[in-house]
């Protein structure tokens, strides 16, 4: 993301021009913008022309509109933001106040103006203009007969090409057609590798399956490679890294994730962060369940008592419509910052960031045991009997 200007002064009033340039910037603006926002940007205007005779044309302007927002749609797979609202500012071809479909594109300029700022949404924007947060990882989960080709951003886990083909099986003294299968197969998920992953960005290509398809299908790409020179594969061997999974699907790649050796590989991405994080909720939850917490009531209550050392948050809960509800949220983040605490937001579009979601999307890791909150939920219970 390119930083244009910033003009937000101490009473968080002000707009921030920037540029999105590549599909993570698109994921970034979408958390950025909620609505009640009014962003600025060009925007194609069909005008109906009426000439001396009475006939009518219709042309496409180009015209640059500002919008009060009323409602945003993310289309992951285009890389759009389609944002919706009425027109606020003079304009020649839009009437002010009528309705209007503002696209956000890749490398198109756009001005957001907020009734507020607050401390998440500046944060982001710190986040999107770091280069350093590009996708460093790339992973492809497979088993025979199906592969998911991903690419894990510091934000999302996007799947970038599914490879779907039935392989005949084994029959006893006949092997071929298998074989002929396999090797079709192993060919699709090369060519997936080969057009979605950019070797000068990824640090490191994770192949992960159950049994030995893995380890065939690595030695099937060495060999297509030296036999094709597909120099981008021969001068990248060494980041790629095979570990095991327990089926080709996207969801394994949780596992995947929490593998020591690829932690340790991953050790200066967001994404390993995060589920070293969640790990360590986890474990806790398990051996000391007083010492972690979800679900907003309770980690309040430990906030409150100055007492999380970690706090998981989904950037789900900040895009809440209910503007009081997004307040608390940041307050909760910045209480527990003030506080000496370590406050992580997850990105909804990671495989971490989806389990954090089914534990309410907020969790915290306590620094001393909280029985008392414990027990409050056993009164809620014998309340409600």
């Amino acid at each position: 993301m390119k930083l244009v200007s910033k003009n937000v002064d101490k009473g968080m009033q002000g707009t921030v021009v920037l540029i999105p340039e590549e599909s993570e910037d698109m994921w970034h603006t979408y958390n950025l913008i909620t609505e009640g926002d009014s962003v600025r940007s060009t925007t194609i205007r069909k005008v109906q022309n009426e000439s001396a005779t009475g006939s009518s044309t219709s042309s496409r302007i180009r015209t640059t509109l500002t919008i009060n927002v009323e409602s945003i749609d993310f289309d992951t797979q285009a890389c759009v933001l389609r944002l919706k609202g009425r027109n606020i500012e003079e304009n020649q071809y839009v009437k002010m106040g009528a309705y209007h479909t503002l696209d956000l594109e890749l490398n198109r300029k756009f001005e957001l103006r907020k009734p507020e700022w607050d401390s998440i949404a500046l944060e982001r924007i710190d986040m999107a203009c770091d280069p350093a947060q590009s996708a460093d990882v790339a992973a492809v989960v497979m088993q025979e007969g199906l592969a998911n080709v991903c690419l894990i951003t510091a934000s999302m886990t996007l799947v970038r090409s599914k490879i779907e083909l039935s392989i005949p099986r084994k029959r006893k003294g006949n092997v071929q057609q298998h074989e002929k299968g396999l090797v079709k197969f192993y060919e699709c998920v090369l060519q997936g590798i080969l057009r979605h992953v950019n070797f000068d960005v990824v640090k490191c290509v994770l192949i992960a399956s159950p049994g030995f398809v893995r380890d065939q299908f690595f030695e099937y790409m060495i060999q297509q490679a030296v036999k094709l020179d597909l120099k981008v594969i021969l001068e990248n061997k060494s980041k790629f890294m095979l570990v095991h999974s327990s089926s080709g699907f996207k969801h394994s790649l949780k596992e995947v994730l929490q593998n020591p050796a690829v932690i340790n590989k991953m050790s200066d991405t967001k994404a390993a962060g995060e589920v070293r994080a969640l790990e360590q909720f986890y474990t806790m939850l398990q051996c000391e369940p007083a010492k972690a917490f979800y679900g907003k009531k309770h980690v309040s209550a430990a906030v409150e008592a100055m007492a999380v050392e970690t706090l998981l948050i989904s950037d789900n809960l900040f895009r809440c419509q209910n503007v009081n509800l997004r307040k608390e949220y940041v307050n909760l983040v910045e209480s527990v910052r003030d506080a000496g605490g370590e406050a992580k937001i997850f990105s909804s579009m990671h495989i971490s960031g989806e389990q954090l979601a089914q534990l309410t999307g907020i969790a915290a890791i306590l620094r001393f045991p909280m029985p008392e909150l414990e027990d409050s939920d056993a009164d809620d219970d014998s309340d409600s009997d």
